[in-house]
């Protein structure tokens, strides 16, 4: 089966990049915590200003959200979206 991607066995990640203090980011968290406890995904956050490589990649765009390590959105999160991407 050549050109298909293998589907990822286990529960489906969604990782939170953001900061301290960031109101967006509160925001984006509410959603995410919602959003898996539905789906049964986990989820992590990462603070910004203790990684210096992900400070440089996403310091314009937090919060920024990645499901299983890709980027899938940033500034806003849309729960709708976020769900399908997790179901797919």
């Amino acid at each position: 089966m050549f050109g298909r991607a293998k589907k990822k066995t286990g529960p489906r990640t969604v990782t939170l990049i953001g900061k301290p203090g960031c109101h967006l980011c509160d925001d984006a968290r509410a959603v995410i915590r919602e959003v898996c406890a539905e789906t049964g995904a986990v989820w992590e956050e990462k603070d910004i200003l203790q990684d210096e490589e992900l400070n440089r990649a996403y310091w314009e765009q937090i919060p920024v959200v990645l499901v299983d390590g890709e980027q899938h959105t940033f500034w806003k999160v849309d729960p709708a979206r976020l769900r399908r991407a997790l179901e797919a």
